[in-house]
This record gives C-alpha cells, structure tokens and sequence, in this order.
C-alpha cells in the first residue's frame, strides 16, 4: 500500500513541473558510469561492480536493507530557470531516480536494465540540485549506470579540466561571533575553494580551511564548500550546520513540558484555573487570542465566562496565579490562533493593529512572550512565491515583520514559540504553495521559521490531526507511533530541499525543537502512548530506539521536550500525561 500512495505522489509531482524547453549542454555528472568508484557520489549503502554493467567497465550496486534504501546522491551547479533531463539506466526491484525536492520516477524492475528518465526546471535563483537513486526496503541489491543529467552549468564536475567535489566540511572552533572550517582538498587542478551560504560566497580561500567571522551570537548557519579552477567550479559539499555561542538563558530548563490552558472557553475537559496549574510545566500557553475579524489584525483575549466556565477566578486572581508561576520560573504565554482563529494580515495597518493589540495583552498579564498557533487558512503563499528565504506574499511579510517588531519591544528574554501543522511545515519537502504545486498554504510557515530562527524559542509542530507525511527517508510516516515522532522532528533538525525550489530549509538548533501531541484520545487524532512517545525521545536525544529509522541531522540530547493539547485535557484524564512523561523528560541528557 506505501508504495502505491509513493507512485501516486511521485507522479502528481512530476506531473505539476512545467518545462520551459529542455536546455541544450552536456551531462552535468561527474562519473556517470562509475568507471572511478564511489568518486563524485554520496552513498549510505553502495559499491561498484564488474557486472552487470550497461556499458564500460563498472556500475552501481545499492545494497537495499530492511532498514536503508542505499540512496545515492551527487551535486551539481544548474542555472536558473532552465529545463534539464535526467536518466539512467537500472536493474533490480524497486529502482527509483529523482531530483531532491522535485520529479521522481521508478521501476518495479527485474533482471535486465531499463532506462528511466524524466525532466526539471530549477527555480529563479537556483544555482544547484541534488540527483538521487536509491533502491526500496528489503528488496535487495540494485544496479545502476551512465547517469546522465544534461544541461547548462559549468562542465561536469571533475570531468576533463574541472576539479573534483571537496571533502564535506567539519566544524572546528565556534564563538560567539565566528565559526571554523575545514575539509579535504579536491582531485584535479584547484585554484581555490569557495564558502557558500545557500547561495552567497561568503568566502573565499586558497587552502583547506576558512574562519567565517563577524558573525552574530546564537545564530545559525549552514555552509558548504565548492572548488574552483580557470575551467570552472564543482559541484557543492554537503552542508555542515553551525550556531554561533552566546544564547540569551530564557530561565527554562534544558528539557521542558509544555501545555496548552483553556483559558478564553471550557469544551468537554472542564475548566482548569491558572491556579490549579501543576508545577510540573514550564511553558503554559493561554488558549487564545483570537481577531476581531479574519483581516483585522486587531486580537483580543477574553476570559472564559461564568456562563461556561462555573468555577472561573476573578481577574485578580487569575493575574496572581500568572505572577505566581512566573515566581517559580514558569512561562506564560499568549497563544494567537488556534483552530477558529483565522489571522490574515493582508496589509500593512493589519500589521500595526496586530503589533498594539498583542503588546496590550503582553502588558495587561504581564505575560512572558507569544506563541503562533496560526492554522487553517491564515498562511498561505502567493503564485511565485518561490523562494521561502525572501518571501512576497503580504500574509507571510506582515507577520514576519510584527514578531520582529515585538522581539525588539521585549527583548532578548522574550520567549517566541510556534505550533504549525505538519502540513504547513514538513509537507514543504513534497510540496510548496508558492510554486503552485497543489494547495497553495503548504509549507507556509517555513518562511516565517526562517525569517524567525534566531529569535525563536521553541517549534512544536503538532504531530496530529495529519496525513502520512513522507519523510527524509523516502517513505511515508502515519501518526500515533514513535516513527512518525522521530521522522518529522528529524526534518526539522536536519533541514530539507524544499519541494522543486532547489532552495534548502536549514535545521534548527536542538534546543528550539520540540514535538506536540494529544494528551488523550479524545483531545485529538493521533494519540501515542507512554512508551513510544519515549521510545521516539530516546532515538533522537540518544540514538537509541530508533526501529531502524536513521537520523539524519544527528542525535539531540538537548531536545526541548513535549508539548501537548491540552493541560485540560490532562487533567481530565488524571494528569496522566504529564505523570508520564515530567519525569522521563528529566531524565534525559
């Protein structure tokens, strides 16, 4: 069934890329028909054989496990807004080719070759692309050979004048204001190696390692390395992520819980008083403040009324309980949204009315800071809003510029966090609303995360009420269990190309990272137990437990921990939530 819902998306996706005109040019690969080895290529599980072959001497063998689809991948340099062709030739069950983020094609297979071929267009401002091959779970070895991904670029790299792809960078020292390099050289004549951001040179130098300085304290960088010579550049490294030193300590511990309060209606978990909130959680999210109107930008909190919430506590006290909590170092916020909380800042007087009217509610509670629990149909990307690093569409740029505004009114102390769906942020992988590929909202808020990053406190994507997701490993995740927990937080540490942009979303650091889920059954879909909410903390904070899911961006011992809806919620159920998991938390790392 997996892989009837994979070739039904692969070829949607494929089916969304418009050409524009295939370009014109040479095969962009370097070692196409793996006549040098691995050389060029980046593979988890992979070798070189004398047969079979399709031509030459050697080929591709991807040894597919029960647990690695032996994916192979190179990096090449591609000119904006042109069409390439990609093929090659392979053997074996299950055989898929594609680029990250964009087409894909595959075979069933067998024991002969066939050839498998499809085309892309990179995006205005894409300057490389990563093509993949990689076989399928526990269907055994397969073969591959005379790759080709035709088009204009630079030559192939490392072919006939053009130096080889450098070693993948390491880090070294990092302060608050600079990060070290280094890597291993490249095959061929190199006059140097150029340091990219995305897509900036921010450096360049004639040896094997550069110190990337006058950066800012607790921000988060990501670069790779290509080589250079009169004929041309190669192909990029692998990415290594860093993050400058000099956090701001926000008073929360390494690990955290955090919940959502019931605090503007009651629903059928009761109403809870600020009060009656147990110590054990650190962050408590007052549920919500919600706009006048859907493009108002003007938000209001009203408490609960007697009406619905019978043991409901006076003003005073509930304004007591918050300065109470906060005397014990606990967190409370404001929570923007929810599910009928539409916020649309279409215009600039949205934005400025946003700004005064969350300020008024910060300062009437004395509140610590603000989480955007924006759904529905609050974000959304304009046609041809692309590229997720300078966005164009008036609801993402308006928002973007009212979190900044508050940052700057409150300081460096102020605790941002965010709880989208998994449709507005790890869907961006498949597919992005500003590329018109399907549903114009997906991926939206990965433009705000990343505008945001430096400031952001904690990302909660909320790990229910959703879809199979597909994951960095190819495959789709269902929720409920601890592989859908361990697959989408890996997304969002490790980074991803998103959809057919070209353009890589960068991680976020581990301290930033947390997941939500339902605290009951009834609280919403995709309840996980105990355990395997546990079994997933232990994969990504100590690379245990991990049911065979590799992770890409690296262990996480400093995870920020939980969230959940609802503190209601668990209440209703006996605090079995938290009984479960305050604990477990403490214990880690």
């Amino acid at each position: 069934m997996k892989r009837l819902v994979l070739l039904t998306v692969l070829l949607i996706t494929a089916g969304l890329i418009a050409g524009t005109g295939p370009a014109s040019a040479a095969n962009q690969l370097a070692n196409p028909g793996f006549e040098s080895g691995l050389s060029g290529w980046t593979c988890s599980l992979g070798s070189t054989v004398p047969s079979p072959v399709h031509s030459g001497a050697s080929a591709l063998a991807g040894a597919a496990s029960s647990s690695d689809t032996a994916q192979c991948t190179q990096t090449v340099t591609v000119v904006p807004s042109t069409t390439y062709s990609v093929s090659a030739w392979v053997r074996g069950n299950f055989v898929y080719l594609g680029i990250t983020g964009g087409p894909s094609t595959w075979t069933p297979g067998g024991t002969t070759y066939t050839q498998l071929s499809l085309s892309f267009t990179t995006a205005a401002g894409q300057t490389s692309a990563e093509l993949f091959l990689h076989g399928w779970y526990g269907q055994g070895t397969y073969n591959a050979d005379d790759v080709v991904l035709d088009g204009p670029g630079n030559g192939p790299p490392g072919g006939p004048g053009g130096p080889g792809v450098p070693g993948n960078p390491t880090l070294g020292t990092v302060t608050n204001t600079s990060v070290a390099l280094s890597w291993t050289a490249s095959s061929g004549t190199v006059s140097g190696y150029r340091v990219y951001e995305g897509t900036s040179i921010i450096s360049t130098v004639s040896t094997t390692s550069a110190t990337i300085s006058g950066l800012t304290a607790c921000t988060s960088h990501s670069y790779a390395i290509a080589a250079f010579n009169s004929s041309g550049e190669s192909a990029h490294s692998a990415e290594v992520s860093a993050t400058t030193t000099g956090c701001t300590n926000t008073g929360l511990p390494r690990h955290a819980l955090i919940g959502y309060l019931h605090a503007s209606f009651a629903n059928g978990s009761g109403y809870l008083r600020m009060a009656d909130v147990p110590a054990a959680w650190d962050i408590v999210n007052l549920a919500f403040g919600e706009p006048t109107s859907v493009t108002s930008g003007d938000i209001r909190f009203t408490r609960c009324p007697a009406s619905e919430c019978a043991n409901v506590e006076s003003d005073a006290d509930f304004l007591a309980a918050i300065r109470a909590k906060q005397a014990q170092g606990k967190k409370v916020l404001i929570s923007i949204g929810g599910q009928n909380g539409q916020v649309q800042l279409t215009t600039t007087a949205a934005r400025d009315r946003f700004v005064s009217s969350v300020a008024a509610i910060l300062d009437r509670w004395g509140l610590d800071g603000l989480d955007i629990d924006f759904e529905g149909h609050s974000l959304f990307l304009n046609a041809g809003d692309g590229d997720f690093r300078n966005p164009t569409t008036p609801v993402i740029v308006n928002l973007i510029s009212a979190l900044r505004t508050l940052k700057a009114r409150y300081g460096a102390r102020f605790v941002l966090t965010m709880a989208p769906e998994t449709f507005f942020v790890q869907v961006g992988f498949q597919f992005y609303g500003g590329t018109s590929a399907g549903d114009n909202r997906t991926g939206s808020y990965l433009p705000v995360i990343h505008a945001m990053r430096n400031d952001l406190t904690v990302l909660h994507v909320q790990d229910y009420n959703s879809g199979p997701v597909m994951g960095l490993d190819g495959q789709f995740h269902n929720i409920g269990n601890a592989d859908f927990h361990i697959a989408m937080t890996d997304m969002v540490k490790a980074g991803f190309t998103v959809a057919n942009t070209g353009i890589r979303f960068p991680g976020l650091r581990e301290d930033q990272i947390a997941f939500g889920l339902p605290a009951a059954q009834p609280a919403g879909n995709g309840f996980t137990e105990p355990g395997a909410v546990q079994a997933a903390l232990n994969c990504l904070a100590r690379n245990q437990s991990c049911g065979g899911y590799t992770l890409r961006g690296g262990t996480s011992p400093g995870i920020r921990g939980l969230m959940t809806w609802s503190i209601n919620w668990d209440r209703f159920f006996g605090f079995a939530f938290q009984n479960a998991h305050e604990p477990f938390l403490n214990g880690l790392p």
